[in-house]
């Protein structure tokens, strides 16, 4: 019997190797099949609140076909007052949520609620102090302010850490209501915010531009608007998280670098009361204050990571009272997606 030598030299098997993948690439699924579009991932994405900029990069995504460019079908489901986007993650009504910070995700491990955090799109916490300029000078200066509105979370959050670290007390809190007029009736006052937000208000209705303390600057380290998903998926379908994932920081990119007016015009879909004003201001305030990109991000891509930054909050937060000292911090996210420089060329 004749003997076939069917092996093939490297440079063969190369050829052979790409054939393979620019057939798959279209959509081929025998090498005698007419090419078809392949079924995209349907996915939804909840929201932890209305559609603003903060949520720019996931509807930037949408807009400019970032995600069905990895094979996924985005559906973005906003949060807001009437909605609890948070509760229908673990019961998998929806695949992502974005959550607010670690504290959040440290809550889920004490619960025993099986999520993980995969990414953190704002590398700052935007949670921010209001004054009226020039009445204090530094950020420990605020002690000496007899009133500060402060809301429940906050209150119950960040300002024991700032009793813990900085000595300030309860007896100067005032509740917040989101309502900036007694702020600014009030000159030696002091009010919570979001520095994409508030500062706003203030300009349009007290006519001025209030002094701004960026609580994450003062050491307040925790990971902020991060992409949460089921410990199921992340076991058992890996590679959709990480197109989830890396599709939502080039996102990001585009949006906070690049021409965001179409991802703009779907957040005003979502939320008819926004304006491009204050989109506009949201969108500086971010790019001015380094809320999404900077630090760990800089070098190694939007939505960075890492241990050590994850454990130095979690040490502070246990120190404040805030969490559990038994709760295992690692359990609360994963380093598996993020840290890979995705997206990074698009920065600008």
């Amino acid at each position: 019997m004749t003997k076939f030598d069917f092996s093939i030299n490297s440079a063969t098997r190369r050829r052979f190797l790409g054939a393979l993948s620019a057939l798959a690439a279209v959509g081929v699924t025998t090498l005698g099949g007419a090419p078809k579009a392949q079924a995209l991932d349907e996915v939804t994405f909840g929201t932890n609140w209305v559609a603003q900029a903060e949520h720019g990069g996931f509807y930037q995504a949408v807009a400019d076909g970032t995600y069905e460019k990895y094979g996924l079908k985005v559906t973005i489901k906003p949060g807001g007052p009437q909605a609890n986007n948070r509760l229908l993650l673990p019961v998998g009504k929806i695949d992502f949520l974005m959550g607010g910070n670690m504290l959040q995700a440290f809550s889920a491990v004490e619960q025993d609620i099986p999520t993980q955090v995969v990414a953190a799109v704002f590398q700052k916490e935007p949670q921010v102090l209001l004054a009226h300029p020039g009445v204090y000078k530094k950020f420990t200066d605020l002690k000496n302010a007899k009133t500060m509105l402060i809301g429940k979370g906050g209150l119950n959050s960040y300002f024991q850490w700032m009793v813990k670290s900085f000595g300030f007390s309860e007896d100067q809190v005032r509740p917040y209501t989101y309502n900036p007029a007694p702020f600014i009736a009030d000159e030696k006052a002091v009010q919570q915010g979001y520095i994409t937000s508030e500062p706003f208000a203030i300009e349009r209705e007290g006519g001025f531009a209030p002094d701004i303390f960026v609580i994450a600057d003062e050491g307040y380290d925790t990971y902020s608007t991060t992409i949460e998903t089921r410990n199921d998926l992340i076991e058992n379908n890996p590679d959709l998280v990480q197109r989830f994932v890396d599709a939502s920081v080039i996102g990001w990119y585009n949006y906070i670098y690049g021409d965001n007016s179409a991802a703009n015009a779907l957040i005003k879909k979502d939320n008819p009361e926004m304006t491009d004003e204050f989109i506009a201001f949201s969108t500086a305030k971010m790019k001015e204050y380094g809320i999404v990109d900077s630090g760990d991000s800089l070098k190694m891509g939007i939505g960075a990571m890492t241990d050590v930054r994850n454990k130095s909050f979690f040490d502070k937060m246990v120190d404040a009272g805030v969490v559990n000292a038994s709760v295992d911090p690692s359990k609360s996210y994963t380093l598996q997606f993020v840290n890979k420089k995705v997206g990074i060329e698009l920065r600008k």
